[in-house]
């Protein structure tokens, strides 16, 4: 039987412990089991979260084995290893398919089930792999997908438009990754279109300033928006090694949608069925995330560039698939 509000974190690396931390400071769990190959390293972080608790709410946390997953509602796999030097895209992606391999292994002889949530890179193979190794029903099994980036996205346009980043309503969608692609034909502010209102901001800032401010057109700003958003994780890891906070929040947004059974429309990573004429490939879609996992996958309107890149996007990602011969 599944405790709702019992989960998993497995891998206590830098994003692992954040995750955790996350998941802590919401309160949405009252156990909390964090499993490491390396058990010092989960029972040190354990320890250290632990500690916070009487300034949070109550819970349980405490490093475990595979044992302790069995009633666990959301299993978090974030194991993986980072790409060497000179290693292709490929090379990483066995590498961590046979971690993926050891994981799952463990977590089926536990007859578990809950929802696998995967994190680990590349998010959208591992998703795939997870799902024809695990055996579990689709709706069990979702990648943490492009929810990141679309955080990245709605701040990036926020911070563009002089406008609270909660009010604007735009998703990035396809592969978390190079060809990843920004909905621009439905973002909106608060239903206002994209377009006209970044048009407003610009002519409201030119009459305060008594000038043309800026002679950038819409179709560059959406160029440079978008780069922004795509090379944001290039930049923080040339500046700090790795990114974890803003995966652990997205992870944590997908949590509280899961046991508070929300019914969110969130870009997770999922197996595709028709959508879009898509099929057996894992990649970011907008659908609804309840109690459940995956509680629908939404065929959301998109113009003909946008069908384009998303089938591209597809692609590549199916091309991949094919040469791990799962």
């Amino acid at each position: 039987m599944v405790n709702i509000q019992k989960a998993a974190v497995i891998g206590c690396g830098f994003v692992g412990a954040s995750i955790a931390f996350e998941l802590m400071q919401k309160g949405i769990f009252s156990e909390l089991v964090l499993i490491d190959r390396k058990k010092e390293k989960a029972e040190g972080e354990a320890m250290d979260l632990s500690h916070g608790l009487p300034y949070t709410k109550s819970a349980e946390i405490y490093a475990g084995d595979y044992e302790d997953i069995r009633d666990c509602a959301l299993v978090i796999i974030t194991a993986g290893e980072n790409q060497k030097p000179d290693e292709s895209r490929l090379e990483l992606i066995s590498r961590n398919v046979k971690i993926l391999k050891n994981i799952v292994s463990e977590i089926k002889k536990q007859e578990c089930e809950g929802i696998l949530l995967i994190v680990a890179n590349p998010v959208d193979v591992l998703t795939y792999a997870a799902y024809k190794l695990s055996g579990f029903p689709a709706h069990r099994v979702l990648g943490s997908g492009t929810v990141l980036d679309t955080a990245r996205f709605k701040y990036l346009l926020g911070k563009e438009l002089q406008v609270d980043s909660r009010s604007v309503h735009a998703a990035i969608i396809g592969e978390h990754g190079d060809s990843e692609l920004a909905i621009w034909s439905s973002a909106n502010v608060s239903g206002i279109d994209l377009e006209s209102f970044w048009k407003y901001q610009k002519k409201r800032n030119s009459i305060a300033d008594k000038k043309d401010i800026c002679t950038e057109t819409y179709e560059e700003m959406q160029k440079r928006i978008y780069e922004d958003v795509k090379d944001s994780a290039y930049k923080i890891i040339e500046k700090k090694g790795a990114t974890y906070y803003g995966i652990a929040m997205a992870v944590g947004r997908i949590a509280e949608s899961i046991v508070r059974n929300e019914h969110s429309v969130l870009p997770i990573s999922v197996l595709t069925e028709g959508e879009f004429g898509l099929y057996e490939v894992c990649l970011s879609l907008p659908s609804l995330v309840g109690q459940s996992g995956v509680e629908a996958v939404l065929n959301i309107e998109l113009n003909k560039e946008e069908k384009e890149a998303l089938k591209k996007s597809a692609d590549c990602l199916k091309e991949v698939i094919l040469q791990m011969k799962l």
